[in-house]
């Protein structure tokens, strides 16, 4: 990679319209792509093609988007700082913010966290290497997705690229588990340090990005799960303790989660998650009455007043541990602690009630058989040559010893959609009769 001819443009607190037209290129060469176009066939929560109405990748990738920016321009006429150009990375460009949103998940593999879960496992216990949904981000936009006019790479800007990246660290150390692999790193550390970024920090567009994906999580994966009929919405479901303890354990259980809330020892956690969903039902009761008790008009205007509340809750605070600023909720010009929490809640709910489920737990199940399965045929270079598509035995081959075989089996099974990887899974194992033609 020349990262000498990475697009560096970057702009002040106005956009001109020349400037307007670099995002605008991002904006398209992003959409156009094959690896966006691929999100639909990704799950979210549910498979991909469970039913008409729950979100895929893509349709979750496109609200992220929407609420991102949205948040962006209301902080952006909320804080003057952000029109002095005091720095290229505390600024929020609505289309830049809306662009990362749209990339921020190319990188997840089919089925899920499970075929993530999957993918890393294979990798760390056999090569001593990640793998890691938002380090795979770069892997595609900087190599292996490919325009006109360009060898390899979206050639995206500066501003975009830093955007997505909400973990400025590379994963030469394999015990981090976020970042960006090595080989990407050299690029986007090049670009953090032409815009002089503090070590350890992200800009305020890609922090702006990453909480506007959390409360993306935290209502529309609810609205999904009572869709599905995994949260029922009913006095007995929200107090039943056996709920209240599986979101506390996956709190406890998660460091991030743990880190993020910053609970406090005094905290009786348990009490806040039932006062948090009582408090929840109780509104959602209240809805339900107001709309002539129709279900489903009741569930999309809770799903709005949520993102409406956590959406116009955020702000940007001075961060005195790094001397950065932060992108979090913000109330009396202090971190909204509580809103916080209330979030994190909600994620777990959504966690403990969807992918705890038993079902959803039969699914992964047959999901990780499947990825190990189609791992362990392609594994070997001069068995797995044999069966992947010529063009990608091409690159590797022309790429000339850059990155290894088994990082190009990892980006030839990430790219799949769930139906895609079924269907190779099906070619390989399972006993059919026919042209292998009709199944292309």
């Amino acid at each position: 990679m020349n990262i000498r001819k990475l697009r560096l443009h970057d702009t002040g607190g106005t956009l001109s319209s020349e400037d307007r037209d670099e995002y605008e290129k991002d904006y398209a060469r992003l959409i156009q792509s094959p690896a966006f176009r691929r999100l639909q066939g990704k799950s979210q929560v549910f498979g991909a093609g469970s039913g008409d109405y729950y979100r895929t990748r893509l349709t979750h990738s496109l609200e992220v988007s929407q609420i991102a920016r949205e948040v962006a321009r209301r902080l952006g006429k909320t804080y003057p700082f952000l029109m002095k150009n005091e720095h290229p990375g505390l600024k929020l460009v609505p289309e830049v913010v809306e662009c990362a949103s749209l990339a921020h998940d190319l990188g997840h593999p089919p089925f899920g966290h499970k075929g993530e879960e999957v993918l890393d496992h294979i990798l760390r216990e056999r090569y001593g290497v990640p793998y890691e949904g938002n380090a795979q981000n770069f892997r595609i936009l900087m190599f292996l997705e490919k325009r006109a006019g360009s060898e390899r790479g979206l050639d995206l800007t500066a501003a975009v690229l830093l955007a997505i990246n909400k973990y400025p660290y590379c994963l030469d150390d394999p015990s981090r588990m976020k970042g960006v692999y090595p080989m990407e790193w050299k690029g986007i550390d090049y670009l953090r340090e032409l815009w002089g970024m503090p070590k350890g920090c992200s800009t305020l567009e890609a922090q702006l990005m990453d909480l506007c994906d959390d409360i993306a999580y935290s209502t529309h994966d609810i609205e999904d799960g009572v869709r599905a009929g995994k949260i029922v919405l009913s006095e007995d479901f929200f107090e039943d303790n056996r709920i209240v303890d599986g979101v506390v354990r996956e709190i406890l259980d998660d460091p991030a989660s743990m880190a993020a809330v910053q609970w406090e020892k005094s905290t009786d956690l348990s009490a806040m998650v039932k006062r948090v969903l009582e408090d929840y039902y109780l509104q959602w009761k209240q809805i339900h009455v107001q709309y002539g008790r129709e279900k489903s008009r009741t569930n999309r205007e809770m799903k709005a007043r949520w993102v409406s509340k956590f959406a116009s809750g955020v702000g940007i605070i001075d961060d005195p541990k790094s001397g950065w600023k932060r992108v979090t909720f913000v109330k009396d010009d202090a971190e909204d602690l509580e809103l916080l929490r209330t979030m994190e809640i909600l994620k777990k709910l959504a966690w403990v009630t969807m992918i705890k489920d038993f079902r959803v737990q039969r699914l992964q199940k047959r999901s990780e058989n499947m990825l190990k399965r189609l791992w362990d045929s392609l594994e070997d270079y001069e068995t797995g040559r044999l069966i992947l598509p010529p063009d990608w035995v091409e690159s590797y081959d022309m790429q000339k010893g850059e990155w290894p075989w088994e990082r190009l089996v990892a980006d030839y099974i990430a790219g799949m959609t769930d139906a895609y990887a079924e269907k190779v899974y099906t070619e390989l194992f399972a006993s059919r009769s026919g042209s292998i033609y009709e199944r292309d």
